[in-house]
């Protein structure tokens, strides 16, 4: 009897045993499946981490006509001395701290309120104002090239101007930057194609249209540009015909007279009128200056095809989102 008691505890103390061995083992698959999801997850929290950084870099380096900068991305206090700039960077709605205001284009005058600074002018920056600012970075056209150096040792400068030899990539070119500067690739990018949509529709009928001459009018005189110049975007990417392909490239244009636009006789005249938005000595409306008697005997004037092109956009801030699509836009009249 006492025999088959003991064996009976013997068997139920081993079973105990192997039920509390399965329940460990049990217990330890699910702590260790619990681990491995953790680490998992954190390698995917990791991972997005990275491809966010991956994609949003802490400083951007650009090589631009004048040297090198490198800029902490989204860059908050931006000084503009280019309206090309000031254009792209409205649109994208990034906040501007100073500008030089006394001759903003009049689509950009809200930059002449009290709460944007005057950095003085495209040609003499306020060094003093600007370095109190400590800014972030300090875009610069043409027009300020000679302040480069002095500009540099304040915060990082790029020079924007066109290359006007090669507009439309100097342009993209451009445009890229301040996208990756400021984060604002998706905006970039739909912006950039809607202007060269635009652009692929007046080429496609602008090779077609006749013969084109671009004058530019200041103080009485007249100056014409071609293909590779600084109206040349014209001929080189909306595909007008040049009436003389020969014109001097140069930054003033190549000067000519009435007789000389009566002998090429363009079927397309476009006029940039300086003295709107310049002045100066002798200034005169460009419409007094063109529409004289000579140039009345052209196709041009002929068939109603003198375009009087807004020298804000043509002279002042080309170069700009906004400034780009009007300016397709407006020679775009002259096929219309």
């Amino acid at each position: 009897m006492f025999k088959k008691i003991s064996t009976l505890a013997l068997v139920s103390m081993l079973a105990l045993t192997m039920l509390s061995a399965c329940g460990s083992s049990k217990e330890e698959s699910s702590n260790s499946s619990s681990t491995t999801t953790s680490t998992s997850a954190a390698t995917e929290t990791s991972g997005a981490e990275t491809t966010t950084e991956a994609a949003v870099p802490a400083e951007v380096t650009i090589q631009h006509a004048l040297g090198t900068a490198t800029v902490q991305t989204n860059p908050q206090k931006v000084v503009v001395f280019d309206y090309g700039a000031l254009d792209t960077l409205d649109k994208l709605g990034v906040e501007i701290a100073a500008v030089p205001q006394g001759s903003l284009p009049a689509y950009l005058s809200k930059f002449k309120d009290d709460k944007y600074a005057d950095a003085g002018t495209l040609f003499e920056p306020d060094f003093e104002k600007i370095s109190a600012l400590k800014p972030d970075v300090i875009f610069i056209g043409g027009r300020t090239g000679e302040a480069y150096a002095e500009l540099n040792k304040i915060a990082p400068t790029i020079q924007v101007s066109l290359d006007f030899a090669k507009y439309s990539e100097s342009f993209n070119e451009h445009t890229q930057w301040y996208a990756q500067l400021f984060s604002k690739q998706s905006e970039t990018d739909a912006l950039l194609a809607e202007i060269e949509s635009a652009k692929a529709d007046l080429k496609a009928k602008a090779a077609n249209a006749g013969k084109a001459l671009i004058v530019l009018t200041t103080g009485g005189k007249l100056s014409a540009y071609g293909p590779g110049s600084r109206f040349g975007v014209i001929h080189d990417s909306y595909g007008f015909v040049p009436a003389d392909d020969k014109i001097e490239a140069s930054t003033h244009g190549q000067s000519i007279s009435n007789e000389y636009i009566a002998e090429k006789n363009p079927d397309i005249l476009f006029v940039v009128d300086r003295d709107l938005v310049a002045g100066g000595d002798g200034a005169k409306p460009a419409q007094q200056v063109i529409e004289n008697e000579l140039v009345k005997k052209t196709n041009a004037y002929k068939n109603g095809k003198i375009i009087y092109l807004n020298p804000d956009y043509w002279y002042l801030s080309g170069g700009g989102l906004q400034s780009e699509l009007a300016m397709v836009q407006e020679a775009a009249q002259a096929v219309q």
